[in-house]
């Protein structure tokens, strides 16, 4: 990991800070920033999300597509929580946490929304760091290659449906015009762009392709830590007046990645997958892909909404929980395969 990505939890609280600090300070400056928009798409907050996400999605091969079928079984497992548990646990998580137990303690007029930052961030699976948590139990490569590909080919098709369903499950207004247009603002062009990219750098051979992504990789979060600023700076007043939001916000997302992450990893070894696919197939189905949930949850309710703070949170605690994850799969290694030898001596 790099310096950015391993203190990426110290750097987001310190833009949190930052952001506060220069929102009350010179509130001015950020209202006309805010002010700055074109068909309720917000120009430098657009800018900084392709930022953030085309070097991400530069690294993604949907060439391996065609390797699905290796390990199909961890593949079925990983579709199955990333798009058939993961979003609707999530709203449940946010119904029961939100709307009911922790409501007295939150602002009346943004539950709805921070229920809305919830699904947003629980329907797009991780993407670029999930390469990272991979590495690090040591997975198998190509599996984690192939079942990003396929993730973000689903994205496409099926973000705007599944947020829009759950949103309206949850008694949530579903702006289809505005989602539709984060669609393609944020999964559409930017895929269709970065595949140019990609291709045009990989005809100058591998290793400019990998020099190239060497030296690009710090700009995806150095774009994610101005939006937080810029993001900070308009929920300031919010966040002074009821800091305990955050940590509230907090206690869904975690169960959630706990509860993911367990049930890939569980099913992976009930169907008999090897540890090198069963990791990165828990881990997919417990990180989330925070950048296009920021850059929606920004367009369909603006910088000042509970929902654009909701999908902040989720960045807070990524990388803390998430490494917390890659030690429990690379400390269960030896139960997770004793349990494979007796399956295949049985």
């Amino acid at each position: 990991m790099s310096v950015f990505e391993r203190y990426l939890t110290v750097w987001v609280f310190l833009c949190i800070v930052l952001g506060i600090a220069l929102g009350q300070v010179v509130p001015e400056l950020f209202q006309a920033i805010g002010r700055m928009e074109v068909a309720q798409v917000n120009l430098p907050v657009g800018l900084l999300i392709w930022v953030m996400i085309i070097p991400m999605l530069v690294k993604v091969d949907f060439g391996a597509l065609h390797t699905v079928k290796t390990h199909i079984r961890g593949i079925g497992i990983t579709l199955f929580v990333n798009w058939l548990i993961k979003p609707f646990s999530m709203a449940f998580l946010a119904w029961l946490f939100i709307r009911n137990l922790f409501a007295p303690m939150l602002p009346v007029e943004q539950l709805d929304s921070y229920i809305a930052g919830l699904i947003l961030l629980a329907a797009a699976p991780c993407t670029a760091m999930v390469f990272v948590w991979s590495r690090l139990t040591n997975g198998d490569p190509l599996f984690t290659l192939s079942q990003v590909a396929l993730n973000d080919t689903i994205m496409v098709f099926a973000f705007a449906p599944i947020v829009g369903l759950l949103l309206g499950i949850s008694a949530i207004t579903v702006p289809w015009d505005t989602l539709f247009v984060s669609v393609g603002l944020y999964i559409v062009i930017p895929v269709i762009l970065a595949q140019i990219w990609r291709k045009h750098l990989l005809a100058a051979g591998e290793p400019a392709f990998d020099a190239v992504m060497e030296k690009i990789g710090p700009w995806s979060v150095a774009a994610l830590l101005l939006t937080l600023i810029l993001l900070f700076a308009f929920q300031g007043k919010a966040i002074i007046q009821q800091p305990i939001v955050i940590g509230l916000l907090a206690v869904p997302i975690l169960i959630q990645v706990f509860f993911n992450s367990a049930l890939a990893y569980l099913l992976n070894r009930a169907v008999g997958e090897k540890h090198t696919v069963a990791g990165p197939s828990a881990l997919i189905g417990a990180s989330n892909f925070f950048e296009l949930a920021v850059a929606a949850a920004i367009s369909l309710f603006g910088f000042e909404s509970g929902a654009a703070l909701a999908t902040v949170v989720g960045v807070l605690i990524e990388v803390p929980v998430m490494l917390l994850v890659v030690k429990v799969v690379n400390a269960s290694k030896f139960w997770y395969e004793a349990g494979l030898t007796e399956k295949r001596s049985s």
